[in-house]
């Protein structure tokens, strides 16, 4: 008995490595991933506010990313695509109309506080999966820098669906087709759909996944900025009519949302990082 007990906790040792060391890699991937762009905006307000070094340049993204619930890797993303500054203007952007802040209807037992992307976010992939009655889903948004999709929030998946699909390109999955085409998506059976590239279909059988519906959200101008996917355990007969115009009103509304919030909370981020970048030109500042 000794000896087995010894074997069955040798085994559940090696699991426990493995499962260690699979979390460590996955974060060193996510560093990599998301390391280059904070570089690249650092670089960028180093030189434009003569800051003395790259923790300084660190610091003031940091200070306007806590201030106003900005992800650094959003305020980044907005720092290397958006236009610099005139050199001489106190304001960023100082001919901008500031619109109210749209209603989501489709929420109204748990609305998310004013300006709060991740509780809206948390909410739509809530409604997606009542309305498809499943528990697994995630949101991706329009990757500013690379293109594509990247995943912003998850729940009832694994960490090695996460790891894989953190960012899709424009090709071989069903949300990458529900972005290019402005449609929902619907695949029935993961195992069978033409849909998936084989590497893509594999990630999502080994989550537990058969069946996934795919939502696009929509700017009123018609661009994709986003996608709410749902992902069921067994395969899907398929949405009723009453469920895909319910999930038009989600994808158009959260798609218009998030266009309100990049114009106005993100840019009030940029205002904000610009005012202090030029109060504190070439001095040092330190991380919080």
């Amino acid at each position: 008995m000794t000896a087995t007990g010894d074997g069955a906790a040798d085994g559940n040792a090696a699991r426990d490595e493995v499962e260690r060391l699979r979390a460590e890699v996955r974060e060193l991937r996510a560093r990599a991933r998301t390391h280059p762009l904070i570089s690249r905006a650092q670089g960028i307000l180093q030189e434009r506010y003569e800051l003395p070094d790259g923790d300084s340049a660190f610091a003031l993204l940091q200070r306007t990313s806590q201030r106003f619930n900005v992800r650094m890797r959003a305020l980044a993303a907005m720092v290397v695509t958006v236009p610099r500054p005139d050199g001489g203007d106190r304001l960023w952007f100082p001919r901008r109309v500031r619109q109210p802040e749209p209603d989501l209807t489709f929420a109204p037992t748990h609305r998310p506080e004013p300006g709060n992307r991740g509780a809206v976010l948390s909410a739509v992939l809530s409604q997606t999966l009542a309305v498809v009655g499943t528990d697994m889903g995630n949101v991706q948004l329009a990757d500013r820098v690379r293109g594509g999709l990247h995943i912003e929030k998850h729940t009832g998946l694994s960490e090695d669906f996460v790891d894989f699909f953190e960012h899709v390109g424009e090709e071989g999955t069903s949300c990458a087709l529900a972005a290019r085409d402005l449609t929902q998506v619907t695949v029935r059976d993961v195992e069978s759909d033409p849909v998936f590239s084989e590497p893509a279909r594999a990630a999502i059988l080994a989550a537990g996944s058969r069946a996934c519906h795919s939502v696009p959200l929509t700017t009123a101008a018609g661009l994709c900025v986003g996608m709410v996917s749902a992902h069921a355990e067994q395969p899907l007969r398929g949405l009723t009519r009453a469920q895909l115009k319910e999930l038009d009103v989600v994808g158009a509304e959260v798609g218009r949302w998030l266009a309100w919030h990049d114009r106005t909370v993100v840019l009030d981020a940029l205002e904000y990082l610009h005012a202090l970048g030029r109060s504190r030109r070439g001095t040092r500042m330190r991380r919080s």
